[in-house]
């Protein structure tokens, strides 16, 4: 059953982020990958995170689904113009790859290559649009396509925001959907009650939306997100982990506990990022 499906008749589901490599060694995602693929319903493959070279979502997903695992390709308006960006979602579709999510994509200067220019040919809604006009046969220049994709497509939300800013959030969230937006993954959150305001204001029946939950790999790691990424995790928390006598178990526990909190929130499901932790998806995953 593939994730659209599973969506449809409400099931919970688990997407795990599946990060390419640094190189051409695929054996480390393709063997954190399939070990797990029994519990995990579909594998998020992102396009260069935080603007940092590596081998791309497509080719990625590509390699992830020739292994029978189905994939979320990443698409970034960021390092492609439109002719890119539909060549590569028809590529996608043509090697069986179904879901898809667009983001804007990082300044190429928080990355690892300074001198890098941002394409960004079309913004996100434009590349909602296009896919929407794809589905329907014909490529942003009105031209007959041989065939066209179905794709589920995923969008970010930012499910932290509050006030005038939660908003303007649910309005684009809205206008997203009216895009052609299926579902929406939010931040990682470590305390589901962090994004109350969130959770009373947007229709969790109606909006399939996938909270994050990050596997907190060490206390400095709980701190830096708390003081410089603007993250809500509590120091009770951050002392639970100090005081485990077994940190990487305890911070799989605490992945556990958002994970049903999730869950008994009425959230569609949660995706996972391990973040470099993916030998540890299989043990987080008997947990859960």
């Amino acid at each position: 059953m593939h994730l659209k499906n599973k969506f449809d008749v409400g099931k919970f589901t688990i997407i795990a982020e599946m990060q390419p490599p640094k190189g051409v060694d695929i054996s480390a995602m393709v063997n954190s990958a399939t070990r797990v693929k029994k519990a995990v319903d579909a594998f998020l493959v992102p396009e260069m995170g935080n603007a940092v070279m590596r081998m791309s979502a497509l080719g990625g997903a590509m390699i992830l689904q020739g292994k029978g695992l189905e994939t979320i390709l990443q698409v970034n308006c960021r390092d492609r113009n439109r002719i890119a960006l539909q060549a590569d979602l028809l590529a996608a579709y043509g090697a069986g790859i179904i879901n898809m999510m667009g983001v804007s994509g990082e300044d190429p200067a928080l990355g690892d290559h300074h001198q890098a220019k941002a394409v960004h040919d079309i913004d996100l809604m434009t590349l909602f649009k296009a896919v929407a006009t794809l589905q329907t046969g014909r490529d942003m220049a009105g031209n007959e396509l041989s065939g066209a994709p179905a794709f589920l497509v995923g969008a970010s939300v930012n499910a932290r925001a509050t006030g005038d800013e939660l908003e303007k959030e649910l309005d684009l969230m809205a206008e997203k959907a009216d895009a052609g937006v299926d579902f929406f993954i939010a931040p990682p959150v470590f305390d589901i009650n962090a994004i109350a305001p969130f959770m009373e204001k947007a229709d969790l029946k109606k909006n399939r939306v996938v909270p994050t939950v990050m596997l907190l790999k060490s206390v400095g790691m709980a701190r830096y997100l708390a003081r410089h990424l603007n993250m809500t995790i509590s120091n009770d928390l951050i002392k639970r982990i100090m005081r485990a006598p077994d940190k990487p178990l305890e911070s799989l526990s605490i992945a556990t506990e958002i994970i049903s909190a999730a869950k008994e929130a009425g959230f569609a499901g949660v995706m996972i990022s391990a973040m470099g932790w993916e030998d540890k998806l299989q043990k987080l995953l008997d947990m859960v």
